[in-house]
């Protein structure tokens, strides 16, 4: 008989999800982080009293009322909701694209003048069949948007000229014909009331964690002491990049306390000119409504991701899809292993996602037993 039921690599929402429900019930299990501290990328580290989101903004937002009522069960989530603003040369425009923008851009007032407006900006320009991402905003927007809030946004954060980037980043943009600044159209949204590792401690509660302690490192010793595996890092990088590493974008963060009470009024504001290099500034107590007499405000850089940097985006084309199934066939094969999370599954996942995705595998796993 083995010591685990489980060992459960990565301490992040899906592998601490996985084991909340292991642990219901009555499995033995066993979770391991490279890192020094739980919560994958939703760790907060509280600075002189403001929780700040050590890797970059996380709001959690769902439609799932049960979803919803699982976080809360762990610590009541206050009310703040994603509005965030576009700084371009100076002058402010709200995000997503409004009745608010299109005053500020075009001075209009009404939604039939600003319908009239977008379909001018979009015959200007005379596409039909977008061939790359800069054609599509084109088609769906026009160029004022596009040129101001868009371009070089989308430059910055993906590293390559909007006319080398695939169409389909951008099938979509989120246009409405109201006064309405909130991001999200999810009917539920908001912050932990203390940060984010409430809920993780939530999660973990009662569960051994081992931390600095890289599974990989030592595989065949933390496989031989449970009767399966939960396995929630890079697929590649399981398989020792056997086919090759899979793509993604990282990120790079400044923080920096200021001795002000509110730097820019907003937790998040993005800067979309090109030749500023960040991509947006947050200013983290507002997550929390917070009144400390002084502020936290992280700038966020766009990078490259090379191996030993922390992997944020897949670059989900052709090319990388092709390979990341060949990692996929490799896992299929394994008995004991269930791969999950955004890593393992090369996949973008907001928060609601990767706890939905978790709590599945766990009901199908712990039902087949």
């Amino acid at each position: 008989m083995k010591e685990y039921d489980y060992i459960i690599a990565g301490a992040g929402l899906f592998g601490a999800t996985f084991a909340h429900q292991a642990r219901k019930q009555g499995k033995k299990c066993l979770v391991i982080d490279r890192r020094a501290h739980t919560g994958g990328n939703t760790f907060c580290r509280n600075v002189n009293g403001i929780n700040v989101h050590e890797y970059g903004a996380h709001i959690f937002h769902t439609n799932d009322k049960g979803i919803w009522d699982f976080v809360n069960s762990f610590v009541e989530f206050n009310r703040y909701t994603n509005s965030p603003v576009a700084n371009y040369q100076g002058r402010l425009y709200n995000l997503p694209f409004n009745m608010n923008t299109f005053y500020q851009l075009w001075g209009v007032k009404t939604p039939e003048e600003a319908e009239k407006k977008i379909k001018e900006q979009v015959a200007s320009v005379s596409i039909s069949k977008p061939v790359n991402l800069e054609e599509q905003a084109l088609l769906l927007v026009g160029p004022d948007i596009y040129e101001k809030l868009i371009k070089g946004y989308t430059e910055k954060q993906w590293g390559r000229k909007a006319t080398d980037l695939p169409a389909f980043i951008i099938k979509r943009l989120p246009v409405r014909f109201t006064f309405d600044n909130n991001y999200f159209n999810d009917r539920y949204q908001g912050i932990p009331q203390g940060g984010y590792n409430l809920l993780t401690a939530g999660l973990l509660e009662d569960i051994e964690v081992k931390l600095s302690t890289d599974f990989l490192a030592d595989k065949d010793y933390f496989t031989s002491l449970a009767d399966k595996v939960v396995y929630t890092g890079a697929l590649d990088e399981y398989y020792g990049y056997r086919f090759g590493a899979l793509q993604y974008r990282s990120l790079r963060f400044e923080h920096e306390q200021l001795d002000i009470a509110n730097y820019q009024g907003n937790a998040v504001v993005n800067y979309t000119e090109a030749s500023i290099p960040f991509t947006r500034i947050i200013e983290h107590k507002h997550f929390e409504f917070g009144t400390q007499a002084h502020t936290i405000i992280t700038r966020e850089y766009p990078a490259e991701w090379t191996k030993g940097m922390e992997p944020y985006y897949p670059v989900n084309d052709d090319q990388n899809m092709e390979r990341f199934k060949q990692y996929q066939q490799l896992a299929a094969q394994e008995k004991n292993v269930l791969f999950g999370g955004r890593l393992a599954e090369y996949k973008y996942y907001d928060m609601h996602q990767v706890i939905a995705a978790a709590l599945v595998t766990a009901r199908k796993e712990l039902a087949a037993e």
